[in-house]
């Protein structure tokens, strides 16, 4: 294993600053950041901002005019070996005359992981691998997650009482949870690509799930999971022009024989689509069929200081019967919302 200086963890914390800024335009390509310095001096710095254009390495490399000799250039993934919308980026390296430079994660695709150091190594330039790799593979969870499984990373986000409910038996669900804590609803949708939600949900609620914040720009795809072929009123919200919306029913979707849609296939639809990331935000029944089929990479749970009482909805439909079938989350992150307790987990496996 290499070892790393303050410096390259300084610089590599610098660079992956730099590649969260590319959230909102690099659609299904990862968010990469890039420092190069000199002397110990940063001389360049660049991110990939938009999908289709410049990689971060070129972005950087651009403010010095492609002359980096004797530089140690900081990228927080493999740069590219290979030509798709723009040229290699290992080449550009290689002919700027960088001497040495650090990564945190290899490619994840598999078909071309590796090639990029190969290449790199090959024209003689010391490469390092790993450093802050845990931060850089957070940041592009989503991205790694459909390279290795064709699905896009799958958040669960629930609103609930302290006694675990979710709607009134009547379906009656507004509001639950505090304004601060909707507030941050809008920031997490903000950080997807897509919103998922069930034709129940729609028909009940008549959502908007559009990410209402002050000079976002964000606009994830609204996605209707509608096994039954049950949205016909297109007067609905979710059919406004504040952003996309596509239905997945069976005209579109495998449909297994208990009828239901095949969540595996409508996630790899997403996933075909290039998004990385999605929310699901829904009722009991899609949740529960999530969780069932494992397909659900985190939760996180909003929980609200108030009782619901035993008539209310459950936040997800899920047939146990015995304790030893019990299934256990583990826990990330708790912190306060307004009111509110904003909980992170993951199924245990």
């Amino acid at each position: 294993m290499p070892t790393f200086s303050i410096n390259d963890r300084e610089n590599m914390s610098i660079a992956l600053e730099l590649a969260a800024q590319g959230m909102l335009g690099v659609k299904g390509n990862p968010m990469v950041g890039c420092v190069i310095t000199k002397d110990d001096k940063i001389i360049a710095k660049g991110y990939h901002k938009t999908f289709g254009e410049e990689h971060a390495e070129i972005n950087a490399l651009k403010q010095i005019k492609y002359k980096a000799k004797d530089a140690t250039l900081y990228v927080t993934l493999e740069p590219c070996s290979h030509f798709g919308k723009t040229p290699p980026c290992a080449q550009a390296i290689i002919d700027s005359g960088v001497r040495k430079v650090v990564i945190c994660m290899l490619d994840p695709n598999p078909l071309v992981s590796g090639d990029g150091v190969a290449l790199l190594e090959d024209a003689g330039i010391d490469v390092e691998v790993g450093l802050l790799e845990d931060q850089a593979y957070k940041l592009n969870r989503g991205f790694i997650k459909r390279m290795k499984t064709s699905m896009p990373f799958v958040t669960c986000k629930i609103a609930m009482s302290v006694d675990g409910k979710t709607s009134m038996a009547s379906g009656e669900s507004k509001w639950i949870t505090s304004e601060a804590a909707r507030q941050d609803v809008h920031k997490l949708r903000a950080n997807n690509q897509a919103i998922i939600t069930g034709s129940g949900t729609v028909i009940d609620d008549n959502p908007s799930m559009t990410v209402r914040l002050e000079n976002s720009r964000a606009i994830p795809l609204r996605v209707v999971i509608d096994s039954k072929d049950k949205i016909e009123d297109k007067t609905l919200n979710i059919f406004s022009d504040e952003a996309p919306t596509l239905i997945l029913n069976s005209t579109n979707t495998k449909i297994l024989e208990s009828g239901k849609l095949d969540l595996t296939d409508a996630l790899t639809q997403l996933g075909d689509k290039g998004i990385n990331n999605v929310l699901l935000e829904s009722g009991p029944g899609l949740i529960g069929a999530m969780i069932n089929n494992s397909l659900i990479d985190e939760f996180i749970i909003y929980t609200a200081p108030i009782l619901m009482g035993s008539d209310a909805k459950s936040m997800a439909n899920l047939n146990i019967k015995n304790m030893q079938d019990k299934i256990e989350l583990n826990i990330s992150d708790i912190r306060v919302i307004g009111n509110d307790i904003k909980t992170t987990a993951t199924i245990k496996c």
